[in-house]
């Protein structure tokens, strides 16, 4: 089991990484290979899980090919419990299709196993 100064080190390797928009060396550093995304509605193709750590990638493959991001702070990590920590996102971003800017918050948690890999995502946010 990762004590809490473990998480907090993954957490913040986990900030520094999206801080730097290196989202793809972050899962692939510190995800497990059968990870799960899960987004609080479904996405556009009609799923709210991406499982494993390829589905996970290409899910932000599609976000970056569908958003021009003008702006996206990670902020936390937030420890709780034995096996998790919270990560709040802002984001401004525009939709490419619609051409909408949209300004985004969201609550990201993250569990971690016994190996210190995460395993699992869980996205929050408003739905407007």
């Amino acid at each position: 089991m990762p004590t809490p100064q473990d998480l907090m080190q993954i957490g913040q390797k986990l900030v520094d990484y999206c801080n730097a928009g290196d989202w793809r060396t972050c899962q692939q550093q510190l995800y497990t290979q059968d990870a799960a995304s899960v987004e609080a509605v479904p996405m556009p193709d009609g799923n709210r899980v991406a499982e494993g750590i390829d589905a996970i990638i290409g899910k932000g493959e599609w976000w970056e090919g569908a958003h021009e991001v003008h702006s996206s702070v990670a902020e936390g990590p937030f420890v709780h419990g034995d096996d998790r920590f919270s990560v709040i996102f802002d984001m401004d971003v525009t939709n490419k299709e619609s051409g909408e800017r949209a300004q985004m918050r969201e609550v990201a948690q993250y569990y971690v196993n016994d190996a210190g890999k995460i395993s699992r995502e869980e996205f929050s946010y408003a739905i407007g």
